[in-house]
């Protein structure tokens, strides 16, 4: 059995898509440990009822970035992570986590990459007036959503209603993130 990390800020709703798809098995994985910079976050609530193990920090109580990730790395490796999953994790990963972590470490973004980076990305894409809109899973590296791409999935829409379109891309996002971890795992399988 796999062992998945699954670092978020917010609602947690890619954290809820993976986490069920473990308990259901269609991943053969388990999130051991669900890391969060947010303490009133919805993510935290969400990990407590699927009996998650969870790391909740504030950075503001650290001296640095590079203290409060070298904690995160000395939680995932005490967990044994073979795999972490930004969903929604609203900070720049330093060179603590990626030096551990390095090809490792995925994200998933909602646009399609390289376009729209950063996080604001649904409403760049919005008000510049794209047709066709998008989620992209790729690996983290040290430019901000600039590591090479595993998926994307496109869909288009041209409406005029943000939250509908919101709504559209967390229906493509969380199914792709659970198929794109099955494949990354199925690759780690055969090697």
């Amino acid at each position: 059995m796999h062992r998945l990390a699954v670092f978020a800020s917010g609602n947690g709703s890619n954290f809820e898509a993976i986490v069920r798809a473990c308990e259901e098995g269609t991943l053969c994985a388990e999130v051991v440990l669900m890391v969060c910079d947010k303490p009133g976050a919805g993510v935290v609530e969400r990990a407590a009822r699927h009996g998650v193990a969870t790391f909740v920090f504030s950075p503001k109580e650290y001296g640095s970035k590079a203290d409060y990730e070298r904690e995160i790395v000395a939680r995932l490796d005490a967990a044994g992570v073979e795999l972490v999953c930004l969903a929604g994790y609203m900070r720049i990963v330093g060179d603590v986590l990626l030096g551990a972590y390095a090809g490792r470490m995925i994200n998933i973004h909602p646009s399609l990459l390289p376009a729209f980076r950063g996080a604001h990305a649904i409403e760049q894409a919005f008000e510049y007036g794209v047709k066709v809109f998008g989620v992209t899973i790729h690996y983290v590296d040290a430019e901000l959503d600039g590591g090479r791409i595993i998926a994307q999935r496109a869909f288009p829409y041209e409406g005029h209603d943000i939250g509908e379109l919101e709504s559209k891309i967390h229906a493509v996002e969380h199914p792709l993130y659970v198929e794109t971890i099955g494949k990354l795992l199925k690759e780690k399988d055969k090697k």
